[in-house]
């Protein structure tokens, strides 16, 4: 999609949201929309009608705010340090040179506890993978904006992870409905169940609420379950879900015990 025509589409979006997809709404179920305390949003793209186009769209919703713009990767990482927004939403194929990944690291390094969202037009496992290594905790692809980019920021605003997956499944679609203890066997159903929501961004305390265990005893699954799978650290386990198709959009939740 052409920057022109990804800002023609962005722009069709109303003012008060209502005509948003269910996908662009459905993060905001999650919590109550709090105006009071927006969502701060940097957007970083060296397409003026690419920012405009987004711009309108975050713009449209009471808990998002656009606090600041960059054109480019330098402008990305000085409006970081000062602003120090809630959620970077950046393009990685932006001037200076391939300097995108790269800068997912700056970025991160300058921004006290700031998020990056990769947006890009690359809809490539390849390029997930980089961006997760880099530090990236969500992955929009640049034709999906309108439906995903505001789903993504709540998202992350949450402490969780959203990665688009549309082709990084890499052939699992056909499992895609398979409950995950079928799909791993050498996984107990408990551990399926806590990488399930660890895959998805969970954090201990929330993995404890949904299954109703300790925080310790979540860890205890967490480490077993890294062991088992050889996992070494969170970029490795979210890669593992991508390539076992634990985030396609259609994996049912872990059966309950």
């Amino acid at each position: 999609m052409s920057p022109s025509s990804l800002a023609a589409s962005l722009s069709d979006v109303t003012t008060n949201g209502s005509d948003l997809p269910d996908s662009a709404r459905r993060a905001g179920d999650r919590t109550p929309l709090d105006s009071a305390n927006p969502i701060r949003v940097l957007l970083a793209d060296d397409h003026a009608m690419v920012r405009s186009g987004l711009s309108v769209l975050i713009r449209s919703q009471p808990d998002i705010e656009v606090v600041g713009e960059a054109e480019d990767a330098v402008g990305a990482v000085r409006l970081t340090r000062e602003l120090q927004p809630d959620i970077v939403v950046l393009d990685i194929n932006m001037p200076p040179g391939d300097s995108g990944l790269q800068v997912i690291g700056e970025v991160l390094e300058t921004g006290k506890g700031s998020k990056v969202l990769v947006l890009t037009m690359y809809d490539d496992p390849t390029y997930l993978q980089a961006a997760i290594g880099a530090g990236a905790l969500g992955y929009v692809v640049k034709a999906a904006a309108d439906e995903e980019l505001i789903s993504a920021i709540r998202i992350l605003s949450e402490g969780r992870t959203f990665f688009s997956v549309s082709q990084a499944s890499n052939g699992s679609d056909e499992a895609a409905g398979q409950p995950l203890d079928g799909l791993l066997p050498e996984l107990s159903r408990r551990e399926c169940q806590v990488l399930y929501y660890v895959a998805h961004g969970y954090t201990s305390q929330q993995i404890a609420d949904q299954l109703g265990l300790s925080i310790k005893t979540v860890d205890g699954y967490r480490s077993r379950i890294m062991e088992k799978l050889g996992l070494r650290d969170r970029a490795s386990l979210v890669r593992f879900a991508l390539r076992k198709g634990i985030l396609h959009p259609d994996r049912p939740l872990p059966r309950s015990m």
